[in-house]
C-alpha cells in the first residue's frame, strides 16, 4: 500500500525513505531535495510525518531533529495580492 505523505507534492512514505538512503538525513536537506512542504499547506502535516519516518529509518530522536527554516511567505498568499500593481501605505 502506497502511504502519501505530501500531498501538495504528491510525495510516498517510499520517496522519502529512498532519500534517506541516498544520504538526505536531515529534515532540511529532505526538504530541499523532495520540495516536501512547499505547497499551499507550507508543510503544516508533512513535515511532522517526515520528521518520524526520518526518526525511524536513522534512530535519531526527536530531540536530535532540527526544524527545517522557514522562509516568508509562512502563509500561503493569493498570486492576486503579489501581482496587484495597487501599494498599500498603511500596512
Amino acid at each position: 500500500m502506497t502511504v502519501v505523505i505530501c500531498r501538495c507534492e504528491d510525495l510516498t512514505e517510499d520517496d522519502i525513505v529512498e532519500a534517506i538512503e541516498k544520504g538526505y538525513d536531515e529534515l532540511e536537506t529532505l526538504k530541499r531535495h523532495l520540495r516536501m512542504g512547499m505547497g499551499p499547506c507550507q508543510g503544516k502535516s508533512c513535515i511532522p510525518l517526515a520528521e518520524r519516518i526520518l526518526c525511524r529509518e536513522t534512530g535519531k530522536s526527536p530531540d536530535d531533529i532540527r526544524e527545517p527554516t522557514s522562509r516568508p511567505p509562512n502563509k500561503p498568499v493569493p498570486f492576486a495580492l503579489l501581482a496587484s500593481e495597487e501599494v498599500d501605505d498603511h500596512e
